[in-house]
């Protein structure tokens, strides 16, 4: 289960076509947050005009990347003509064109683009899964690690606009990360003592992975994070969904700033796991 709508329903068979996926899905990207700057630009929300357009310049960056690789890879720009399918589903504006512009804000246009990187990174694991040929699934895999770089952005300024709407609140309990992944393992095994067959053993395999990270944590810890410093509210702690988000976080920050690449790559590793995690609780526990 994922925030895709669909599986791609055809393999990845050469890296001209790898390519023109990749730039198609940016191309829609910058189209869809162009479309609702211009929205918001009629609306008169300058402020959101703002937000867009800087999501347009992030996903532009990102296309940017995907033509040099590109020309790196085959002397030339991405070619659409070298599309088998469509790839379809990665970009989603959640309804944001149609809802009234009083009720849209900088933290809900972030978490769009949050869920949108997030379906970007699924897009690409999968594809990675299903190629057998080794130097498209390791493009596949590179792509998905960008992604997940991207999200890390992205859910930084979502945190940022958060922060910025919300009053100083009283000073939570703190807890660490073999903690929270034990109460994360809680909260998905309490849902699949009720949830049908078949999620129910999603959900069980889902809280054994939190335990592992649990212990793996424990016994070769990441060190604090900055993240925790001022505790865990009882309504993220208390709460799956907003659990898995903050253990995706913490994960995406040690990602990026630890210092030996074995324990980046482990962060990042956990990450995965924790958008998998996130998937499967906005698919199961509606």
């Amino acid at each position: 289960m994922s925030l895709l709508k669909s599986e791609p329903f055809a393999a990845v068979t050469s890296m001209d076509e790898l390519l023109a996926i990749a730039y198609a899905m940016e191309q829609e990207a910058i189209g869809g947050y162009s479309k609702l700057a211009d929205h918001m630009r009629q609306e008169n929300r300058p402020d959101m005009v703002a937000v867009f357009e800087q999501l347009v310049g992030e996903e532009s960056r990102h296309l940017g990347n995907v033509v040099h690789w590109s020309e790196k890879v085959s002397g030339k720009k991405p070619d659409l003509s070298n599309l088998q399918w469509e790839p379809t589903d990665t970009f989603d504006d959640e309804g944001a064109s149609m809802v009234a512009p009083e009720l849209l804000s900088a933290y809900r246009a972030f978490s769009m683009a949050v869920r949108n990187e997030e379906r970007a990174f699924l897009f690409w694991t999968y594809v990675a899964a299903q190629t057998d040929q080794d130097p498209l699934r390791e493009a596949a895999e590179q792509m998905a690690r960008e992604e997940l770089g991207h999200l890390a952005t992205l859910r930084r300024e979502r945190r940022r606009a958060f922060h910025a709407r919300q009053d100083v609140r009283p000073r939570a309990p703190v807890l660490d990360l073999p903690e929270l992944e034990l109460q994360l393992a809680a909260h998905l095994q309490a849902a699949a003592a009720n949830a049908s067959e078949a999620d129910a053993s999603s959900l069980g395999d889902l809280a054994g992975q939190a335990r592992e990270r649990s212990f793996s944590i424990a016994q070769q810890p990441f060190g604090p994070s900055p993240l925790l410093s001022n505790g865990v509210a009882p309504d993220v702690s208390q709460r799956a969904t907003a659990l898995c988000e903050l253990l995706l976080d913490c994960y995406l920050d040690f990602g990026e700033r630890l210092l030996d690449q074995d324990s980046r790559s482990r962060a990042q590793q956990f990450a995965a796991g924790a958008v998998e995690c996130r998937s499967t609780i906005r698919a199961v526990m509606k």
